[in-house]
């Protein structure tokens, strides 16, 4: 089956609208230094321009008040809205809102549970209520969560959870958690665990902290994006809180973690252009050592090594949305592990030579470059780090070999027809 990743010319055209709005609307904000309520009075009429336009939330099926876009289109949209970490939340589609609006509208289609749609998922789409997402835990590996340890033990009609999470993105500005918690420790953990929203006023939840890391976190922008420490103490909420079914908790996971790394690797792609084009721009503008450092070898070569690496990158991309949306997330597996961590490294090395180039102007903090440099860091640990992703495109791929059968008796080679030739001839030549 051919790949094909066209798009209509109605659709074009609002890639085209996209990348112009970004340019002029959106980049703009991030020379300001605003307050988290000062950011969302700015935004909010940018946000009504998306809705008008259509863009709004375009991840969601129509009955959720999106477009139904598939992965592909979805993709185009995402490389254009990487360029600017406030993009994303303009145009509704930001994390980990996003994808918690699609976790809960798959849990209440798996559940019956309608209470949701208007108690969380529609305030959450509308923009009245923020959310968080919370599994990682400090005390067990994240790259592991089968090795979960926070609990949720039903008593009557309620959970009762147990535990303590980090990095759980939102989670001092959210409204309500999404806590993936143990329900069943005896079966195997993969049928054991479930997600239950828990709102954040709720007795036993305490904010212990936000996680300071290198992404800035003194940057305004964190208000969007900050990693929370939380402890839950006998917090009890409702059964009626659940997603989806008891021990759906993996299921609930992977269908919000897919298609969303396939969104993580075209933004990153958004953030590469954006570095590749300051490079660029610098090569042919900066004069160094009786030349322009575009005429210099070793940056020629960072030029088109990046080239190559984007392009390899995006088509990787693309090809793993078109599956998806051709074949189903489960049959993308090897290409969406795939794109995780070549993306990453993509996004890594095209910023590392972006500030090369710049020199010291580069390493300082009057271009966005050093800080595009410290969050691409983290593109190699989180939804999981590059070692897991290779191993899992490793462990598919080698399922289709099989050992290949040792003889019991040798059979002649051609190497051995040669040593036989070889020795007549000697034979002949001591004759």
């Amino acid at each position: 089956m051919a790949w094909d990743f066209s798009t209509e010319s109605e659709f074009e055209e609002k890639l085209a609208w996209m990348r112009g709005f970004i340019d002029d609307e959106i980049l703009p904000l991030e020379t300001l230094e605003l307050s988290y309520d000062e950011v969302l009075s700015v935004i909010r009429p940018l946000q009504d321009e998306v809705k008008t336009r259509g863009l709004w939330a375009a991840h969601l099926p129509p009955s959720l008040g999106g477009m139904g876009f598939g992965q592909v289109k979805l993709g185009l949209m995402h490389e254009i809205l990487g360029k600017s970490a406030f993009a994303p939340v303009v145009f509704g589609n930001n994390a980990p809102d996003s994808g918690n609006a699609e976790l809960l509208a798959v849990g209440i289609e798996s559940s019956g549970r309608e209470d949701q749609r208007s108690k969380w998922l529609q305030p959450l789409l509308d923009g009245k209520l923020r959310s968080a997402f919370s599994m990682t835990e400090p005390d067990t590996a994240g790259s592991d969560p089968t090795l979960l340890s926070t609990s949720a033990v039903r008593d009557g009609d309620e959970y009762v959870i147990n535990g303590r999470k980090w990095f759980t993105t939102n989670g001092s500005v959210a409204d309500f958690l999404i806590v993936m918690a143990v329900t069943n420790p005896d079966v195997h953990p993969y049928e054991g665990s479930s997600m239950i929203v828990v709102p954040v006023e709720t007795a036993g939840v305490q904010i212990v902290r936000d996680v300071q890391s290198m992404e800035d976190p003194t940057a305004p922008f964190k208000k969007f994006g900050n990693h929370a420490e939380i402890v839950y103490e006998d917090v009890r909420v409702p059964v009626e809180n659940l997603i989806g079914k008891e021990g759906e908790g993996f299921v609930l996971a992977q269908a919000r973690l897919g298609p969303g790394r396939i969104h993580h690797c075209m933004r990153w792609l958004g953030q590469s252009r954006r570095a590749f084009d300051m490079m660029c721009e610098r090569a042919v503008s900066r004069y160094a050592h009786g030349s322009m450092l575009s005429e210099k070898q070793t940056v020629m070569n960072w030029v088109a090594d990046s080239a190559a690496e984007m392009q390899a990158a995006r088509l990787m991309t693309l090809q793993a949305a078109w599956k998806i949306d051709t074949q189903g997330a489960a049959a993308a597996r090897i290409e969406i592990a795939m794109i995780k961590y070549y993306g990453a490294g993509v996004l890594y090395n095209v910023i590392d030579r972006a500030i090369q180039v710049h020199g010291a102007l580069g390493y300082s903090c009057d271009l966005p470059l050093e800080a595009m440099y410290r969050a691409a860091r983290s593109a190699r640990i989180y939804d999981g780090p590059d070692e897991v992703h290779r191993q899992t495109v490793a462990r598919r791929t080698l399922r289709n070999y099989s050992p290949k059968e040792v003889p019991s008796e040798h059979i002649p080679t051609r190497r051995d027809a040669a040593k036989r030739k070889f020795a007549e001839l000697l034979t002949t030549l001591d004759n």
